[in-house]
């Protein structure tokens, strides 16, 4: 399905692994947890526990590295039985500040790719975890200067994108969404009339797979890599 650019005027750019590196911390965060609960199950039984909890827990604490530790916390001290040490809980709390201490490693061609489009773009930053944490890491990022706005949301569901858009007054038409996630980034999108580039990471979080029926007669368009948005649209 051929899908025309040509009335774009702003572009949002999603930020945990379509700007930068993340959901890979988080798988070798697991992996960490799971050595640490080794004694009371079984990795993969551990990793069921704790992705029920993590979705459990979404509607209170909703995304980022915080909801993440305390739904370790939480699957800790169900799967011990209430038995995990407090030595254990602080090796747990230990895993979240190392994450939110890594260093933010930028995907290639980022920044040329804003430096470039942002010369006939409007761009904005539209992403979702926790307020903090997204602000330290775009900071970190040395991209700030290159949007106009930046919008860290509860959740990326086209309500959240549609109050967005109204706020800002961009028309759904106007307005193009790049992301990795087809759950986030990219169906709401083409749900509100507006546009949307899915441009895949390695790994992707469960949460935020899709089936094939979701993905039907949905008209977006899916890239290798980052920097090919700039033949599509330049």
């Amino acid at each position: 399905m051929e899908i025309d650019f040509k009335n774009i005027k702003v572009i949002g750019f999603d930020a945990d692994d379509t700007l930068w590196v993340n959901e890979t911390y988080f798988r070798e965060a697991e992996k960490e947890f799971a050595k640490l609960l080794s004694k009371y199950e079984t990795p993969n039984k551990i990793d069921q526990e704790l992705f029920k909890k993590e979705i459990g827990n979404l509607p209170l604490y909703g995304y980022g590295v915080k909801a993440f530790v305390l739904s370790m916390v939480e699957s800790a001290l169900e799967l011990s039985n209430h038995g995990v040490s407090t030595k254990t809980i602080e090796a747990i709390l230990n895993i979240g500040k190392d994450m939110l201490n890594k260093p933010v490693d930028l995907l290639e061609g980022v920044e040329m790719v804003l430096k470039t489009l942002s010369k006939k773009y409007r761009l904005i930053l539209a992403t979702k975890g926790d307020l903090l944490d997204q602000e330290r890491k775009l900071e970190k990022s040395g991209l700030n200067d290159y949007f106009h706005h930046i919008e860290v949301l509860s959740d990326k569901k086209e309500a959240n994108y549609s109050k967005l858009l109204k706020h800002l007054e961009i028309k759904p038409s106007e307005f193009l969404m790049v992301g990795n996630s087809l759950k986030s980034d990219v169906l709401p999108l083409v749900n509100i009339g507006a546009h949307a580039i899915h441009v895949p990471f390695h790994t992707t979080w469960a949460h935020e797979q899709v089936t094939e029926d979701e993905k039907n007669g949905k008209a977006y368009k899916t890239l290798n890599a980052l920097t090919d948005i700039l033949n599509l649209l330049n």
